[in-house]
């Protein structure tokens, strides 16, 4: 491992002094990159200093630090997680050899979509998301959408210096194609749907952090352990950072709810949108809304190409090495709902091999399903029986098996007519995305937050919940 450059341009540890080509090629995307940010970036703040986390290193136990910056002078980094020489491939047909830097022969083009698949993500997450700023809730949760801001732009890079230093021109040519596209463009979109929906208040956005995040959390766990160590490497050090993106929605959805239930108490009443807050049964629909969405990025559930990145070793599950014995062959059995010879779905086992999508995709649920109970357990605590409930897999879904079948919520499955009725009923209102957008009055002073969620319970970085986050 190259040792910690923090001073140079693109501070870094992959060796950018010792790679001029390399250099040079990151050198013109960052020129590029500034102008997308300038245009597409946070809007509105450049100039204010913001309490910003930094990396400094690459140890989980102190890897960055906390400091003012401007959003204007950022300073966009490269970083890798130290390389273990010891450390052996641990799935597919390389489990047992040492990890490579080195792409599995044949998957040139395999490797670059993964990699622009992955790095499109990012932005679009900024662009999304780029005017929240004017309406934050408070100065803490304006500091924390600026820290998801700088990080997806990192995000960005780490797969634009993978495209970089392994696959040159062609490389570069992707990683011009990155900043090209937009969130929900008609004419050049992002790639993957879900980054095409728009985030116009705060509500959406920690359904944002607690769903999408979190699928990011499981893709970067499924390629954390690749035989090709530099992505391996890449998605470690991401993993430190993803964690404060699903903090920041967990912990914003738990502020709403708990606020939400004050009011419920104070005022004796289920609508508590008159008093200035959001209904549990608005909640329930945004969720409903944004779920299936974030499902469907796991993509189709029998998958060529995923049994491909597996078998090749780019690509596993997550936790390969700790909740798995075999790490080759996977021919253990899947129940799974696939179409029939008629169309009918109907219960069939297949090789987990073949359905590798779907084991990550229900790793994915459990954890949203600990996340719900803990929200319902702190909605009991207060008095309050109504649950949130995570809506069936298969509702609403635009990709894979279920994509032309219809069901409820609760995973009942009804015929095209009644699912398309139940939709006013299921998904948010126009008159509840009205009151919501109604509510987003910025609150900019220090330790003051608005009154539709419940003041954080801690600070940022050992500060307190009144500390100064963003100087304006």
């Amino acid at each position: 491992m190259s040792s910690f450059d923090l001073k140079g341009v693109i501070p870094n540890n992959v060796g950018l002094d010792e790679k001029p080509e390399l250099a040079a090629m990151l050198g013109a995307f960052r020129e590029d990159f500034l102008g997308w940010w300038g245009e597409m970036g946070p809007e509105g703040f450049d100039h204010a200093q913001v309490w910003l986390r930094t990396p400094t290193g690459v140890d989980a136990k102190g890897w960055a630090s906390y400091d003012y910056v401007a959003l204007a002078d950022y300073r966009w980094g490269i970083f890798q997680a130290e390389r273990d020489p010891d450390e052996l491939a641990a799935f597919g047909a390389q489990a047992g050899t040492p990890k490579s830097d080195c792409i599995p022969a044949g998957f040139r083009e395999a490797m670059i979509k993964l990699l622009v698949t992955q790095g499109d993500t990012e932005p679009g997450s900024v662009e999304q998301s780029r005017r929240l700023g004017r309406i934050a809730p408070s100065l803490y949760d304006l500091r924390n959408l600026f820290q998801f801001h700088v990080e997806e732009g990192r995000h960005l890079w780490a797969m634009v210096h993978l495209l970089g230093e392994h696959f040159g021109k062609d490389g570069a040519h992707e990683s011009e194609g990155l900043l090209e596209r937009r969130s929900g463009d008609a004419e050049n979109p992002r790639i993957l749907q879900a980054f095409n929906s728009p985030v116009t208040e705060w509500l959406s956005f920690f359904f944002w952090c607690t769903l999408a995040d979190r699928d990011g959390k499981y893709q970067l766990l499924a390629m954390s352990e690749s035989g090709f160590d530099p992505l391996a490497r890449t998605c470690r050090f991401m993993l430190f950072e993803e964690a404060h993106h699903m903090f920041m929605g967990d912990d914003g959805l738990r502020r709403v709810l708990q606020r939400t239930a004050d009011l419920m108490i104070e005022h004796d009443t289920d609508d508590v949108a008159p008093h200035g807050g959001i209904n549990l049964a608005t909640f329930q629909r945004y969720l409903n809304y944004w779920a299936p969405q974030t499902i469907d990025l796991f993509g189709n559930e029998v998958s060529d190409w995923a049994e491909r990145l597996f078998d090749a070793g780019i690509k596993g599950r997550a936790y390969e090495s700790i909740r798995y014995e075999d790490h080759v062959r996977l021919d253990d059995a899947v129940e799974i709902s696939l179409p029939g010879e008629d169309g009918a779905l109907e219960m069939r086992s297949m090789p987990q091999r073949r359905v590798l999508n779907e084991v990550l995709r229900r790793d994915y649920l459990r954890e949203l399903d600990t996340t719900v109970r803990r929200w319902n357990r702190m909605l009991r605590k207060a008095g309050i029986a109504t649950e949130i409930r995570l809506p069936d897999s298969r509702f609403n879904r635009k990709i894979g098996t279920y994509k032309s079948s219809y069901f409820t919520p609760d995973g009942r499955p009804i015929n095209k007519l009644a699912y398309e009725a139940g939709l006013s009923d299921w998904l948010p209102s126009a008159a509840e995305r009205k009151h919501v957008q109604s509510l987003m009055t910025p609150v900019f002073a220090p330790g003051k937050v608005a009154g539709w969620i419940a003041p954080p319970s801690r600070g940022i970085g050992g500060e307190a919940v009144d500390f100064e986050y963003v100087k304006l």
